[in-house]
């Protein structure tokens, strides 16, 4: 996987959505206790708390909701569930807007548990949001890759997580395309 990480917070959800691995058809999630691990270990869950399969179907629907949502910051269309499904996770994190000693707003979920944790991923999505740098959060559209990566271009034009292996899988895929149309 390419090396390309979003800034501070951002690389949480980045690294949730790739989670997945398309490539070799791989999910480091794939049970509850994996997800209980995984969340324990970036301090989104308090440990202790143990799992339920759906919870982990929740889990997953929202990092399957995240995944649509980079991939439409390329123009792709968002399948209307997947706002839904979002949305449905931040009712159930119960979200309230906090202040700070200096009187700085942030969300933060009243929700405990799974609910929580997943709310916790929300908030940075809102935050990079509000900061401008959501949209620049992508999916790679090589489908033997999938990558969700941070576009660093200057004009927010990156297609690919990374040019020299995906672009250029691509590009050589056109041009043989290309070549078989017109016979040369």
């Amino acid at each position: 996987m390419p090396s390309n990480p979003a800034p501070g917070q951002l690389e949480t959800i980045r690294n949730f959505v790739n989670t997945y691995d398309a490539e070799d058809d791989s999910d480091r999630v794939a049970t509850p206790d994996a997800l209980q691990q995984w969340f324990v270990e970036r301090d989104l869950l308090e440990p202790g708390h143990t799992l339920t399969t759906a919870e982990h179907k929740r889990a997953m629907a929202v990092r399957t909701a995240l995944h649509q949502t980079l991939m439409s910051h390329h123009g792709e269309p968002l399948p209307p569930e997947a706002p839904e499904v979002l949305e449905d996770a931040s009712c159930r994190a119960r979200f309230g807007l906090r202040f700070s000693a200096k009187g700085c707003s942030h969300l933060e979920p009243k929700a405990d548990g799974v609910d929580g944790a997943i709310g916790r991923l929300l908030a940075i999505a809102h935050e990079a949001d509000v900061e401008g740098t959501w949209q620049r959060l992508k999916v790679c559209p090589a489908e033997d890759c999938l990558v969700a990566f941070y576009d660093k271009s200057r004009n927010h034009s990156a297609v690919w997580c990374d040019m020299a292996v995906c672009g250029n899988r691509a590009k050589v895929r056109e041009y043989r395309e290309r070549r078989l149309k017109t016979g040369a």
